[in-house]
């Protein structure tokens, strides 16, 4: 169990839940005004909104072909729904403004520790044969003599945002775990996306170091991996409160399927070099599955990870 003396270092994960000014949103649109049907959708019956956080500059366009498919299962619109950040995608979650949605594991966490409605389905994978899971990888500058992450202490080290998952909550428990306290042995640096801290890293200015998920660091030739935690992987969640119907089809077009599958539906934007790159399949998840990010709260005692 990690210190006492080293939570301190969590404060800054409080920042984005305390701030969430939730009293300031309104009620979600009930499905019948009779009372009828105590179902709620965020906007209506005819429409269902797909919350997410943008990642990197990609993320609509990663995100559509799943969209078109959610629509022409279900006969609904489907509307994208683009939080600024990870609170702004929490507090749309706990006002009842998302029907279905793209999370961290930390930021679902936070946001049903919140009061957020929604319940974990599946899971993203991006190969055949591969479970549901990424990394969260300490970067350096491709020539850099930082070779491990006690070389962090004393640098500017990238984070993503103090709600990510791999981009700050891993990042942060490992770096005390390394004997490095966050917040007064290192400068932090908050890029707000995963490509943004890699590009960020690899310049070697504004941070001589940092963190990502794996797929972004992937992507670049200016940065190596000096270590690397797996994370849960991220959810997709529907909101507890639609149809039970609707749920139930939710639950089964998208818990697991293949993206042969999504073409084979018709839905033809999701035949592209692009979308392959990031999809594969979804993999069946629950709420046990975050346990891990519970046990990390538990035992840092981290102040966004209260209820």
């Amino acid at each position: 169990m990690i210190s006492r003396t080293k939570t301190s270092a969590f404060a800054l994960l409080g920042a984005a839940a305390l701030a969430l000014g939730l009293s300031a949103c309104s009620a979600p649109a009930t499905a019948d005004e009779t009372g009828a049907d105590a179902a709620a959708f965020a906007v209506d019956a005819d429409t269902l909104v797909f919350g997410v956080v943008p990642d990197s500059v990609d993320t609509e366009t990663n995100y559509q072909p799943l969209m078109d498919y959610i629509a022409a299962e279900t006969g609904k619109t489907v509307e994208y729904h683009e939080s600024t950040d990870y609170a702004a995608l929490i507090e749309a979650a706990v006002a009842g403004k998302i029907d279905v949605a793209s999370f961290s594991g930390f930021t679902y966490v936070t946001a049903t520790n919140n009061g957020a409605e929604i319940t974990p389905i599946s899971s993203i994978v991006t190969a055949e044969g591969q479970e549901p899971g990424y990394y969260s990888q300490a970067i350096v500058p491709v020539g850099s003599d930082i070779t491990d992450l006690e070389g962090f202490k004393g640098k500017k080290v990238c984070f993503v945002d103090p709600s990510s998952t791999s981009g700050y909550l891993f990042p942060t428990y490992n770096l005390l775990q390394a004997g490095i306290d966050p917040e007064a042995d290192i400068t932090p640096v908050f890029a707000g996306k995963h490509d943004v801290s890699v590009t960020k890293v690899g310049e070697g200015v504004e941070c001589e170091a940092g963190f990502a998920e794996d797929s972004e660091v992937a992507k670049s030739d200016k940065v190596e991996v000096v270590a690397e935690t797996m994370v849960p992987g991220a959810p997709i969640v529907v909101s507890n409160t639609l149809p039970d119907d609707l749920k139930a089809q939710l639950t089964d077009i998208l818990g697991e399927v293949t993206i042969d599958q999504i073409i084979d539906s018709g839905v033809e934007s999701a035949d592209s070099d692009g979308f392959r790159s990031v999809f594969y399949a979804t993999k069946p998840v629950d709420d046990a599955y975050y346990d891990t990010i519970r046990d990390i709260c538990e035992q840092t005692e981290a102040e966004q990870c209260q209820g």
